[in-house]
């Protein structure tokens, strides 16, 4: 291709070139906005670019057959922080500002006959610098992503081993470099890993359902558990449906929600709690709140756990007196039997059912239920044992009032 173009006009070309990059320069500034925002050092980088491109093709009329060296070297002369600053998109409109100074140039600087020729060389040369910045900013976005994923699993390491928001390298203190935007409630959502994908593919899988959702995203594998943080979130356990195919044949546990992502660390610690106490509820649904498996949780030996058991459930029954405790522990006592209850307490059958639907009120948990029972019964036995007032079996009560 070279050959048909004159030296003479190769070499009017060439000692032009330092004035073609001023004036694409001062296009760019005319035409971009957003090139105008860009900072004094920024800016200098680009304008090395633009003498190099057209440096390079000067030398590529020479050598055409150097396209893909010439267009190379092109980028090399800026930093790979100007990658990150500066989208793809934005580097096809600097090509196409510099591209059309060129072509403003040509009828004064092609020789006789060659305006055709030199334009249709620089519209080649542009196609080579088109595939030469897809490369980099491929080669860019490869090392982003390794470099990502490794911080990535960083973050969920930390969450983990319960590194606290306060601490120097804290899992919070990275979330910016991941482009965390959510400033609203978090969750953790903890299970076994898929096996029939490697942890790679799984990841994806997971950041493509939260993402389709509308929450950000935080996920990796740990001792093959999927551990998944996602932001942004209204109730913990719809979010945590968003991503439940993304794990494996097993419980999927939720840690409850913390109002912002300062909590993750501690939903994080309660979701893995009731990942290592489900075993416990054989008839758990999938996906369970760990709020749910407090009595496992407890007997597991999470002392978080038992504490808020004796604060959510046994405090308030206490609280509520003495007529209320004594139905609720003399229904539990007898077997569950209202008649019985109602017998022994001197009171209607309709009194008892008022307590207990008020008892389950109160602490969150039905006695007349199988699973509030037991819930109820063991924040009883802590209770006891914990000295926060007493919980007493109920014999018969003589002159026990009928009344609500």
């Amino acid at each position: 291709m070279g050959g048909t173009l004159s030296e003479a006009t190769i070499s009017r070309i060439e000692q032009s070139s330092g004035a073609l990059a001023t004036r694409s320069l001062a296009r760019m500034d005319e035409q971009l906005a957003w090139f105008r925002r860009l900072p004094a050092d920024q800016r200098s980088w680009v304008t090395l670019v633009a003498q190099a491109g057209i440096g390079s093709f000067v030398e590529w009329l020479r050598s055409p057959n150097e396209a893909v060296r010439l267009t190379g070297e092109v980028f090399s002369t800026a930093p790979r922080e100007l990658a990150r600053r500066v989208s793809l998109q934005q580097t096809v409109e600097l090509v196409r500002q510099t591209i059309a100074v060129v072509e403003e140039a040509v009828p004064s600087l092609a020789g006789p006959g060659e305006e055709q020729d030199v334009a249709d060389a620089m519209l080649r040369f542009s196609r080579e610098i088109a595939f030469a910045a897809a490369r980099v900013y491929a080669g860019a976005a490869e090392t982003r992503g390794r470099w990502d994923a490794r911080l990535e699993a960083l973050v969920i390491d930390g969450l983990v081993r319960g590194v606290g928001s306060t601490e120097e390298g804290s899992p919070v203190s990275q979330l910016a470099a991941l482009g965390w935007r959510a400033e609203g409630a978090v969750t953790t959502v903890v299970g076994s890993a898929r096996i029939d994908l490697d942890p790679t593919e799984a990841l994806d899988s997971v950041h493509r359902a939260a993402r389709r959702a509308g929450f950000d995203v935080l996920a990796g594998v740990h001792g093959g558990r999927l551990v998944v943080v996602l932001g942004g979130i209204t109730d913990p356990l719809d979010a945590a449906r968003t991503v439940l195919q993304e794990f494996g044949d097993a419980p999927v546990v939720v840690g409850g929600s913390a109002p912002r992502i300062e909590g993750a660390a501690e939903v994080t610690a309660t979701a893995l709690s009731g990942l290592r106490a489900v075993a416990g509820w054989p008839g758990a649904p999938r996906p369970v709140s760990a709020d749910d498996l407090l009595p496992e949780r407890t007997i597991a030996g999470d002392l978080g756990a038992r504490h808020e058991l004796i604060e959510s459930v046994y405090q308030p029954l206490v609280e509520a007196g003495d007529v209320l405790l004594d139905t609720v522990v003399g229904y539990l006592d007898g077997g569950r039997a209202l008649e019985a209850t109602a017998r022994a307490l001197f009171v209607h059958t309709n009194t008892v059912r008022y307590r207990l639907r008020r008892a389950a009120e109160l602490c969150g948990h039905a006695p007349t239920d199988a699973r509030g029972a037991f819930t109820i019964q063991l924040a009883l036995v802590l209770g006891r044992l914990s000295g926060y007032g007493p919980a007493r079996s109920t014999g018969p009560q003589n002159g026990q009032s009928n009344s609500h």
